[in-house]
């Protein structure tokens, strides 16, 4: 018997409809993609990319790790220690003046919108062993604090001194040292002049304001266009031109202080959108629809797909993530050479039991920053002579003029935490490059420190500024995971 006799009338009948429903599907998917004789999913494509873009591997430029590496010594290891330390008291109340006027143009463009505003702190609530003038780091010192006799001296010849050099003379001989130390900076001190005030940072996180437009674009726009080193003599039209293709780093076509400059601020600005798309304004209501007072804040991913995607960046945004790894292993390198000086520090408020564990859980968190296993290596850079003396200086005063540009930001917000992760970095800059912390001893893994000298010390704001501004490249890089979770 034949073949199709096996079979009733009518599953022929249902066969050949199937078969004419398949025959037809097949006809329009090539209508529609005249290309190809199958038709692809845009879809999926769309979901790919998605994916792959924040999806780094490979080393770190300039480096001698894995991205892999840093995710997971970051994660796993650094960050969790980082979150619960900076709530401490030492670390949260940082001083700052946020009413400088702009020093490069008239700035008119105050941001209106309320999550802008900077809640500042009442005296009542500053710890007490932060109060008093903080231009000198004395009022910081714990036997200071602690003084019970007012007629004892802590230094018996100085107080000789000190009655014979009148109070005038002093004030020069500060003014010399304050000099001195101002040439080993790399960014703005405000702390000690008239109108800062200490800010509660748990009180005012970083997020995304609403602060956007040509006041947000000029900011970056002055940093790139003015103070980052150009690798061509054109002229630049906007801040995104003005950023150095990845290729033209890549084959070598920019020296390493170059590229190291470029990388370190584009990873300060890969972090700081991290944090915005992270913390984003999603509604001014709340869940029965009535202005809530703070706001609902939550991730966007579409705003972090505009910041990063390859469409929207012209393939750069996945260069400018790496940058972000970059910033963090410099600002690490910082914290381990600079390791034995902050281990000696007191991290004092005058709360005996927050202060005690503060240091213990600094010493900790030093601890597993020295045993990471491929640190930056600093001492490539600025070696060559006059030449390396004379691009060392030009590096400086260009991160100089970026703190400075900070006083132009017209979210207060913003600029507060815009100054902090500038002073941050560079505090780190100052401890790699300075040569006050250069007397090093060999530790088979790197260089650190020996017992740094007395005369050897970080005024409090920089040592606040560094460890948060660290904490903030460090989260940033366990957000980038948690995007990445998201996009699976």
């Amino acid at each position: 018997m034949a073949p199709w006799r096996r079979f009733s009338a009518g599953r022929l009948t249902r066969l050949h409809f199937q078969w004419i429903v398949i025959c037809f599907a097949v006809l329009l998917s090539y209508a529609n993609n005249p290309s190809g004789y199958f038709y692809t999913d845009s879809s999926a494509e769309v979901s790919d990319e998605r994916f792959c873009f924040c999806q780094l591997q490979g080393t770190i430029d300039d480096c001698s790790c894995n991205i892999d590496t840093v995710d997971y010594y970051n994660n796993v290891k650094i960050y969790p220690r980082l979150k619960s330390l900076l709530v401490k008291d030492f670390f949260r109340y940082y001083k700052v003046h946020l009413n400088k006027e702009c020093p490069f143009w008239v700035d008119d463009s105050k941001c209106a919108m309320r999550f802008c505003h900077v809640e500042h702190c009442e005296e009542k609530d500053i710890p007490p062993g932060l109060k008093g003038d903080a231009s000198s780091y004395h009022k910081y010192i714990k036997e200071v604090q602690t003084l019970t006799n007012c007629n004892e001296d802590l230094d018996v010849e100085l107080g000789y001194l000190n009655t014979s050099i009148s109070d005038k003379a002093h004030k020069e001989f500060q003014r010399w040292a304050d000099y001195d130390e101002a040439q080993d900076n790399f960014c703005i001190l405000d702390d000690h002049e008239p109108g800062a005030q200490y800010v509660d940072l748990l009180l005012n996180p970083e997020r995304y304001t609403g602060y956007r437009g040509e006041s947000a674009r000029r900011i970056w726009s002055s940093i790139y266009l003015e103070n980052c080193f150009q690798a061509h003599s054109v002229k630049k039209k906007n801040a995104y031109s003005a950023m150095i293709p990845y290729q033209d780093m890549a084959r070598n076509e920019v020296c390493l202080e170059h590229r190291v400059f470029y990388r370190m601020i584009s990873g300060l600005h890969s972090s700081i959108n991290i944090h915005l798309c992270a913390n984003y304004l999603l509604s001014e209501k709340g869940s029965f629809g009535f202005v809530a007072p703070t706001g609902v804040w939550g991730p966007n991913m579409e705003e972090f797909e505009r910041r990063f995607s390859p469409h929207m960046t012209d393939n750069e945004g996945s260069h400018w993530l790496r940058n972000l790894y970059f910033a963090y292993l410099v600002e690490m390198r910082a914290l381990a050479k600079a390791a034995p000086y902050l281990r000696n520090e007191e991290y004092f408020t005058g709360l005996e039991k927050d202060d005690r564990e503060v240091k213990t859980a600094v010493k900790d968190l030093l601890t597993v920053i020295e045993g990471f296993p491929a640190h930056f290596n600093e001492t490539a850079m600025f070696s060559g002579g006059t030449s390396a003396i004379k691009l060392k200086h030009e590096f400086r005063e260009k991160f100089m003029n970026i703190s400075k540009i900070m006083d132009c930001v017209g979210c207060d917000k913003c600029r507060l935490w815009g100054k902090l992760q500038v002073q941050g970095m560079g505090t780190a800059l100052k401890i790699l490059f300075s040569g006050k912390f250069d007397d090093k001893v060999d530790t088979g893994i790197g260089t650190r420190l020996k017992q740094p000298p007395p005369s050897l010390r970080l005024k409090r704001g920089e040592i606040v500024a560094l460890f948060n501004a660290f904490g903030r490249l460090s989260t940033s890089i366990h957000e980038l995971e948690e995007f990445r979770q998201r996009m699976r």
